[in-house]
């Protein structure tokens, strides 16, 4: 099974992957490859994560121009697509349109043999995708429900199609899995155990999105969509730094109701909420990973009295930091 990536323009292949028969048999053992690309194509990487019937892959890459290349690929496969930052389209002799992602949507695609071109519009591209083994797949389908079912049609007469026409939004519970994949730090079967419940437990909130066929639905204007996901990125990159509700909707350009409003319908949560929770589950993580001492967390964490994060990690966990993994 082979999946090839090549640039018309300079008549070269930029990837190529030949995947063995035992791609799709689970044998305990994961593969891992990291490539680096470089100008003229962009400036960034693209990690990959083989076991048994799964393919991982995530990327970030910061594009000076548009980039456009053209893919071919001999094996069929069902992808989680989540579309985290960045524009991009497909097209296909497979498919009856184009398929386009923009930032912060997600889709499962099933893919026969494909051949086409893709073209991403960045600046930055970040994105994840779940390749799974289609007999795999079909064993997570829900009987007796006509999305699904048209879906499971498709897969066995090998017509390549979207399970469904529309985009949906990715949730605040799919980022939080999707970051723990990208940071998964175990080793060996540890790591496969790990992925394969955080695979499994992704597919289920994607395929209970789509049998909610309105949940995604949103009252926001897209351009403010895009200024609640900007607060959400400086929450997630500045954990520790200090800012009113005020001073987080100046900065993307909003009003503070908007913001509060916006935050709610997207994530289910407050702005603060949201904040503190991140704080709290990344203060977990290295109580339980690390040698840092609790002073030292409390102030990685934003709280100048170690006193007060203990509070608040009490408040949230019911158990004192001083207690977790003694």
């Amino acid at each position: 099974m082979t999946l090839r990536l090549y640039d018309e323009s300079f008549g070269k292949i930029l990837m190529e992957r030949s995947y063995p028969d035992t791609y799709y048999v689970s044998d305990g053992d994961i593969q891992e490859c990291v490539t680096r690309l470089v100008p003229p194509y962009g400036d960034g990487f693209y990690h990959e994560i083989c076991f048994g019937n799964v393919h991982i892959s995530f990327g970030n890459i910061s594009l000076t121009n548009r980039l456009q290349l053209y893919f071919e690929s001999d094996f069929d496969t069902v992808e989680m697509h989540f579309a985290l930052k960045g524009k991009s389209k497909a097209t296909s002799g497979n498919f009856q349109k184009t398929v386009a992602f923009d930032s912060y949507q997600h889709n499962i695609i099933y893919a026969h043999k494909m051949q086409g071109k893709m073209e991403f519009d960045g600046p930055d591209m970040h994105v994840l995708e779940i390749n799974l083994a289609p007999d795999f797949f079909k064993k997570f389908l829900p009987d007796h429900s006509g999305l699904f079912e048209t879906f499971r049609n498709a897969i066995e007469k090998q017509s390549s199609s979207l399970i469904h026409p529309e985009h949906n939004r990715i949730s605040l519970e799919m980022y939080g899995i999707l970051n723990d994949i990208m940071h998964c730090d175990r080793k060996g079967t540890f790591k496969r155990i790990y992925l394969e419940a955080k695979v499994t437990e992704l597919l289920l909130l994607q395929l209970e999105q789509l049998f909610d066929d309105g949940a995604s639905a949103s009252s926001l204007a897209k351009k403010d969509e895009e200024k609640i996901y900007a607060v959400r990125d400086f929450i997630l990159s500045n954990l520790n730094a200090e800012r009113s509700l005020n001073d987080l909707a100046h900065q993307v350009g909003t009003n503070e109701f908007t913001l509060k409003k916006g935050f709610k319908e997207l994530f289910g949560t407050t702005v603060f909420g949201f904040w503190n929770d991140t704080k709290m589950e990344l203060a977990k993580k290295m109580l339980l990973d690390s040698d840092l001492n609790i002073s030292e967390i409390s102030d990685l964490v934003g709280y100048k009295n170690p006193r007060h994060f203990s509070s608040a990690f009490k408040r949230k966990y019911n158990i004192l930091p001083s207690k977790i993994g003694k």
